[in-house]
């Protein structure tokens, strides 16, 4: 039977009042999507390891593919405030529906109007903002997660087209993508960004099963065996890692503000079950240990929101940095995480069980720590930025 979301957004600190009147009608329209299409529905989809294609369309309708982009290449022209508090509403339903959106948005919609052609924006970007094509993101390799500069994925020139060699994985929506944006090595060694259609000969996206982490969200492979792709697929505004970088900066982003969606999900879950469970004659919510657990949640939750709302006005003035960026990214994760965890066991068993959203919040979790640059590589872009001193190398 399905189950009524009761979710109620905290904001201890009156954060509302930062936001305009616009921002506050795009997040109660995404909310209620989220609680009428996603809510009900995603356990069961997350227990049978299954994607619910049938969201797609909402999505697109929702504006959540694209939201930056300009109207007139078909997206909703909306500021980053906005598309942030997007992500938060929908991670806030899921992580990998929120991953969906954000690689169709950040990582495919964005380095085509970025690095693209004029031909390249008006013959995919229309399609992809209104959910006709869907799209995917092919930089990280089987050996070259972290450390992307080292990928072997290559293109050779071949006359009117180039000959794409290689194979990218853990790829959100890659089983299902009409159009895959794939960072390769021309014979030079640069770094090239193409788009590689569906249907092009030697191109398939096998899928990645037995996951105990974003089950909800289709995840794949992109292999490219001798794969013709036009010389006009190319995109030509960039060339390097900073053509990839800048996508991952936009989808980070995203995620400082979704992972904060899905911290709040597991807070208010068990601040609604602590005063539900009575035990020893009286609700949890009463005993010290669980107001400890309530009172930290809440304080990490309100400090996320200043920082990622900070962030939000930086990035609408073009003044973000990708440092700034990361530290955000990493901040969120971490303050889900925990709060997760620490839900889980205010729960006791019931908190392991789909008829609560927290176990599959924090196995999501696991997976938006690793991905778009691990926790531990965060850090040290952190400390980098700080020292000056590069600790990657």
């Amino acid at each position: 039977m399905a189950k009524t979301d009761l979710f109620e957004a905290p904001d201890y600190y009156l954060l509302d009042e930062l936001l305009s009147e616009e921002h506050k009608l795009i997040r109660a329209s995404v909310r209620d999507w989220v609680k009428k299409e996603v809510s009900p529905i995603i356990e069961d989809y997350a227990q049978k390891a299954e994607f619910p294609k049938q969201l797609l369309k909402g999505l697109a309708e929702i504006g959540a593919f694209g939201p930056t982009i300009p109207v007139e290449y078909g997206g909703a022209g909306l500021d980053y405030m906005a598309y942030g508090i997007i992500m938060q509403e929908i991670e806030r339903g899921d992580s990998g529906i929120r991953s969906t959106a954000s690689v169709q948005g950040s990582l495919v919609m964005y380095p085509i109007y970025a690095y693209g052609s004029e031909e390249q924006k008006l013959k995919y970007l229309p399609k992809l903002a209104s959910g006709e094509l869907m799209g995917c993101f092919g930089l990280t390799e089987p050996d070259h997660g972290s450390d992307p500069g080292g990928m072997v994925t290559n293109i050779k020139d071949a006359g009117d087209h180039y000959v794409l060699n290689g194979a990218k994985m853990w790829i959100s929506n890659s089983p299902f993508a009409d159009i895959a944006i794939v960072w390769a090595k021309d014979e030079s060694g640069k770094i090239r960004g193409l788009i590689v259609e569906r249907g092009m000969e030697g191109f398939t996206t096998p899928e990645t099963h037995n996951k105990w982490s974003l089950r909800a969200s289709a995840t794949g492979e992109l292999v490219f065996d001798n794969v013709k792709v036009p010389k006009e697929n190319i995109l030509p505004n960039v060339s390097g890692l900073k053509g990839p970088l800048g996508c991952l900066n936009q989808a980070r982003y995203g995620i400082a503000w979704g992972a904060l969606g899905a911290a709040m999900d597991c807070y208010d879950t068990a601040l609604r079950y602590s005063k539900e469970r009575v035990q020893f004659g009286r609700p949890i919510g009463s005993f010290q240990l669980q107001q400890k657990k309530l009172a930290e949640m809440i304080t990490e939750i309100t400090k996320g929101q200043l920082l990622v709302w900070r962030l939000a006005t930086l990035k609408n003035e073009g003044r973000a940095t990708a440092a700034q960026i990361s530290m955000a990214k990493r901040n969120s994760v971490e303050v889900a995480i925990t709060i997760a965890r620490e839900a889980r066991q205010m729960l006791g068993g019931m908190g392991i069980t789909g008829e609560y959203p927290i176990m599959r919040h924090m196995m999501n979790l696991e997976s938006v720590i690793t991905y778009e640059g691990t926790h531990d590589i965060h850090l040290l872009i952190t400390g980098m930025d700080v020292t000056g001193e590069n600790a990657f190398k």
